[in-house]
């Protein structure tokens, strides 16, 4: 059994890539730059620091670049957060995950408030042994920081006794980066080929998948 497990939030636990998106693309409007929420779907799993640079000229991110960014948070919370909900089997899952003796980490390049009402609104913040946030990692995925705070918070497990599961072929990069296995979930609208490609070991459709399959998982029998 691997014990450590390592989830990301945003579209693996919640359905909230459309909402992220949709945000994003309205905080750019407001700042003059068009840009269509499925261009920009396909850069959730990063965060800020690694989206705004794929849409706003290097110059002006400098110069505005923070005033985006709080705009697009505040846009958020205020409009879209609401509207997040968890996908089915997330709670069940959780509890089974510890009931099978599993420690349950969190690894999320939002800021510490939002992986906070994320707990909430998954209804797993009594499950959840380690939590990290943008606040603890330098840089966002697909680079490693995230998870390496995650294992710091965990104790360094060794090697084969710690995965990610996440949505995004941000999510698997920036595992591998890590030195992590991980398991994809197709739920938050990434193709099934491009998380393979980028490194996931096993996929499956969501949280309640992954649950109905848990005995026959790598969760459970470990990786090859």
């Amino acid at each position: 059994m691997i014990r450590h497990l390592i989830f990301d939030i945003d579209g693996t636990l919640l359905d909230s890539v459309d909402l992220h998106a949709k945000a994003w693309a309205e905080a750019f409007a407001a700042f003059g730059i068009t840009v269509p929420a499925d261009r920009v779907r396909s850069q959730i799993g990063k965060g800020g620091d690694q989206l705004m640079p794929v849409f706003v000229p290097k110059e002006r991110l400098e110069r505005e670049g923070e005033k985006l960014e709080k705009f697009r948070s505040d846009l958020f919370k205020t409009k879209y957060l609401p509207e997040v909900k968890p996908f089915p089997g997330v709670r069940a899952l959780f509890e089974r995950l510890k009931a099978e003796g599993h420690v349950l980490a969190l690894a999320s390049s939002g800021k510490a408030e939002e992986v906070e009402r994320y707990q909430e609104i998954a209804g797993i913040r009594d499950l959840v042994d380690v939590a990290t946030n943008s606040d603890e990692a330098e840089r966002s995925k697909p680079h490693p920081d995230i998870f390496e705070a995650a294992l710091d918070k965990l104790g360094r497990p060794s090697r084969g006794q710690a995965i990610v599961i996440g949505d995004s072929p941000y999510d698997a990069e920036a595992a591998v980066k890590a030195g992590l296995p991980v398991i994809g979930v197709l739920c938050g609208g990434f193709p099934e080929a491009q998380l393979g490609e980028a490194g996931c070991t096993a996929i499956y459709r969501d949280p309640q998948d992954l649950l109905d399959g848990y005995d026959a998982s790598p969760l459970r029998r470990g990786l090859p």
